[in-house]
């Protein structure tokens, strides 16, 4: 249940009004004590008036799965299934290489260039394919000519069998000549667009370079590559990654990391935006626990994708498994005075709002939630924004001996 007024500038004021607006009840100087077990009962009565400019908030007391709650420091870092290391296909000397760190990069485009004998090789296998695949197309159609005439003149009875199969043969071998001269070319051209790619030459190249360009588009996050350098087949060049694939990824202490399993709900906020708050899914739990630091590393795949860069800090909060059900209230309801520990149960009387300070023992905490071990049962509605100035008007009503 939530009750929305606006609400009163500072809590002083709030003290003030609480003291000169409540009813019988709330006028009353010394506390009320009753219970078999000793709890310790307050009351406390808000007038129409101070509802009217207050903004409380309430919930209720529920019985849930007890859920684990981790809350740590983490960074965003690019997925490494996000990553592209791209490597030479060649030997040869690096000439140009038209990327650096961050430079963003569209797929197919020319990152490095390398001179290289291969290249030169391989343009001049394709001219010598092409070359032999018009020859080709000339004796194959040469061929299907004589064939055709040597058909016409067997039909009119002036060749002989025998000639006119010798003609036939020889248009199915150039045929065959021609398939195979037109493998070779697509052989040739297969091998330059593998050294070259495919699209104009960029500024800088000529036809004596090998073009090394990203099969995806991105950022480029690591450069190797120097003019200058010679290099072998395999040696790595550039690494281009996706920025829009992003992992979190948390260290958890030991002993806090049991019950955190893939699938795991993650609550976080980046360092330098901490009101703004992202969720994430546990995609992987280290089956080891690292020798040096005595952690478990996690994993989280964000929900939705983000605009934060990589290697951004952020504090986050990693829930577990449920367990046993458990007594649980809003970490907010819970308020310490001395050594009580008190919780408000508020019941609504017409417009106003009667507050009873309960004494409760809690168990464990989990981020915003806390485990009410006894004092209040489920289904109790309790003051959760608001508490702490209801403890304020509690503890001036002690005298202030429990502050």
């Amino acid at each position: 249940m939530k009750m929305h007024v606006r609400t009163f500038p500072t809590v002083l004021s709030w003290v003030m009004l609480l003291a000169g607006c409540g009813g019988g009840a709330a006028q009353s100087p010394a506390s009320e004590r009753s219970g078999s077990a000793g709890a310790a009962v307050d009351t406390l009565t808000l007038s129409a008036e101070a509802a009217s400019i207050a903004e409380f908030a309430v919930d209720t007391v529920r019985s849930l799965p007890w859920q684990a709650s981790v809350t740590a420091p983490g960074r965003l870092m690019l997925d490494p299934g996000a990553f592209e290391s791209i490597g030479s296909i060649t030997e040869g000397r690096i000439t140009h290489v038209t990327v650096r760190v961050g430079d963003r990069v569209s797929a197919g485009q020319a990152l490095v260039m390398i001179h290289s004998h291969e290249i030169m090789d391989a343009r001049s296998g394709l001219l010598r394919a092409r070359a032999r695949l018009d020859a080709a197309t000339a004796e194959r159609d040469l061929a299907t000519t004589a064939a055709s005439r040597a058909q016409r003149l067997f039909d009119a009875r002036a060749l002989s069998r025998a000639e006119l199969e010798r003609a036939t043969v020889a248009e199915r071998v150039a045929r065959a000549g021609f398939d195979e001269a037109v493998a070779e070319r697509d052989r040739a051209t297969a091998l330059v667009e593998h050294l070259a790619g495919t699209g104009p030459l960029p500024p800088g190249a000529d036809e004596h370079d090998v073009l090394i360009r990203t099969p995806i588009s991105g950022v480029v996050t690591e450069r190797v590559a120097q003019p200058g350098s010679v290099v072998l087949p395999g040696m790595p060049l550039i690494t281009v990654g996706d920025p829009r694939r992003l992992q979190l990824q948390l260290h958890l202490a030991e002993n806090t990391a049991a019950g955190i399993d893939v699938g795991g709900q993650v609550r976080y906020a980046l360092s330098d935006a901490p009101s703004v708050q992202h969720t994430a899914r546990v995609s992987r739990v280290a089956p080891t626990i690292d020798t040096l630091t005595r952690t478990v590393e996690v994993i989280a795949t964000p929900d939705a994708a983000s605009s934060a860069r990589a290697e951004s800090f952020v504090q986050a909060q990693v829930l577990g498994r449920g367990t046993q059900e458990a007594l649980v209230v809003p970490t907010a309801a819970i308020q310490a005075v001395g050594t009580d520990t008190l919780v408000f149960v508020a019941e609504s009387r017409g417009s106003e709002i009667h507050l009873r300070a309960v004494s409760v023992q809690v168990g464990r905490r989990s981020g915003d939630r806390t485990e009410i071990v006894s004092g209040v049962p489920v289904g109790a509605v309790v003051l959760t924004r608001g508490a702490a100035i209801a403890k304020a008007e509690f503890v001036k009503r002690r005298g202030g001996q429990d502050e």
